[in-house]
């Protein structure tokens, strides 16, 4: 067993709290164990700091941000008298830049912090729930509680063939030297989105090829919006397709479709799988220990981060669900709490924020509309444009809208959806008002700063009983 990042520890063998992961989860819970006085065993198994640095949040949103300079070079046009033209001169040059920043992070944010708390015990190896607490390595460690946090990865649909072809994972695709000339991206989910966009982006041929629709969480209009967006990019989407098999060309791999009845063939030389993400449970033991699963392969969590097992709690994306690096620190920090003093505190995503890193942005917090019929809501509502955005209107870019739901009876905000440029920056205001149960007339009446994007909320809000066209700047 390698202690090399181990932290002097008075732990004499016996910890308070056992965490199994080292992702931002595993480091979330140790340190709020670690700050409560209690003893730490954080155990962990390859890189350490898990998905978000390593191959997750960090890498793919600083290369998405590198070919929106290329894109909106080539868009400058859109301003008159304006001109400018930019292109990928040097990928290879591009990822090793990438993976400098993963590495900077991941020293600095992970590695270097486990110095800093006396009462965490770093230890590298396999772990398995045993009564007492785990085994790593097969040695016993004795612990009065234990936290899963093992995290997830790129999940492959049984496509026919697929065990033959050299596809790439959003992991896999990050770390690309050289671009291929065309790609197939299997899945229409945020992560296929993102990256079919950076692709494009960069000059590769794309094709998006998804069961049912763009964004298929989001809402419609929203979805819809997106995909005419990209079509416009050169990226072609093929949705509402039943995957048949595929196998490996000449040229590259073609993936066979049917859609409305009849089969397609789509050729390409590389395959990029972004169907979703399955938990990493493997190993652990848990049907031996009495941890149940959910039908994804998740951990059965309750609301205070408790697994089915007495003593034993799970955390962020190995639970399946709210698979966002912040919702993994947030649920690991309430596990950690819970588990020692009392089982106190509830996990609460009632106003989480989410946001998918295209161009333009799409973030949303609450319900959507079908969300909130689905639960018992009346819903009304308002649907904004941004060419009734005045930034929008300013910066010569109206692409995305606004769409705000809300209960017809209350007039509380129930769900707020945006997209836009920089349209992430937005949806924290939303969320707010959504946790402190904030009606739409409410929200149209707060002040908001003028030739912001966020200033769109309000208009939205004022949109449910205004007609927004007739107001002056900063009316209402």
């Amino acid at each position: 067993m390698s202690d090399c990042c181990a932290t002097t520890n008075k732990s004499n063998g016996r910890f308070d709290v056992a965490v199994i992961g080292a992702g931002s989860a595993g480091f979330s819970a140790a340190i709020t164990a670690a700050e409560q006085g209690a003893q730490v065993a954080l155990i962990g198994r390859g890189a350490i700091g898990g998905t978000c640095v390593n191959v997750g949040c960090v890498p793919s949103k600083n290369l998405i941000r590198a070919v929106e300079t290329v894109h909106h070079a080539g868009a400058a046009s859109r301003f008159a008298g304006v001109e400018g033209k930019a292109e990928v001169t040097d990928w290879r040059a591009l990822i090793a830049q990438k993976d400098e920043l993963v590495s900077g992070l991941r020293q600095a944010k992970y590695a270097d912090l486990l110095p800093e708390y006396n009462g965490i015990a770093y230890l590298e190896g396999e772990a398995r729930l045993a009564d007492g607490g785990v085994r790593v390595n097969g040695e016993r460690i004795s612990a009065g509680r234990v936290i899963v946090a093992t995290g997830a990865r790129p999940a492959v649909p049984p496509i026919p063939g697929i065990e033959n072809v050299d596809y790439l994972t959003s992991t896999s695709a990050l770390d690309l030297k050289e671009l291929p000339s065309s790609l197939l991206v299997v899945g229409g989910g945020f992560i296929g989105a993102e990256l079919a966009q950076v692709f494009a982006r960069a000059g590769v041929k794309v094709t998006i090829v998804c069961r049912s629709r763009l964004l298929p969480a989001a809402e419609p209009e929203i979805g819809e919006a997106l995909s005419g967006y990209l079509r416009d990019e050169g990226v072609r989407l093929n949705c509402g397709v039943a995957y048949q098999f595929c196998n490996n060309t000449e040229k590259g791999v073609a993936l066979c479709v049917k859609q409305n009845g009849e089969e397609q063939i789509l050729e390409a030389e590389r395959l990029l799988i972004a169907t979703g993400r399955a938990p990493n449970t493997e190993g652990l033991g848990l049907a031996e220990a009495g941890v149940a699963q959910e039908r994804n392969g998740g951990i059965r969590v309750d609301e205070r981060m408790r697994t089915t097992k007495p003593g034993t709690y799970a955390a962020g994306d190995v639970t399946g669900q709210d698979q966002f690096v912040y919702m993994a620190a947030y649920g690991a920090k309430i596990a950690a709490i819970n588990a020692l003093n009392g089982d106190g505190l509830v996990y609460d995503n009632a106003a989480m924020p989410a946001v998918v890193f295209t161009d333009p942005q799409v973030a949303s917090v609450g319900f959507t509309e079908a969300e909130a019929r689905r639960v018992g809501h009346q819903v009304r509502t308002s649907v904004l444009s941004l060419d009734h955005v005045p930034r929008a209107l300013a910066a010569r870019d109206t692409r995305g809208l606004i769409k705000l739901v809300a209960d017809k009876a209350t007039d509380r905000l129930l769900g707020a959806h945006v997209l836009a440029p920089e349209g992430g920056d937005s949806i924290q205001t939303a969320a707010l008002a959504i946790k402190h149960r904030m009606t739409v007339r409410e929200l149209g009446a707060t002040i908001f700063p003028y030739l912001t994007t966020v200033e769109g909320l309000k208009l939205a809000a004022q949109a449910f009983d205004k007609d927004v066209k007739k107001l002056s700047c900063c009316a209402g």
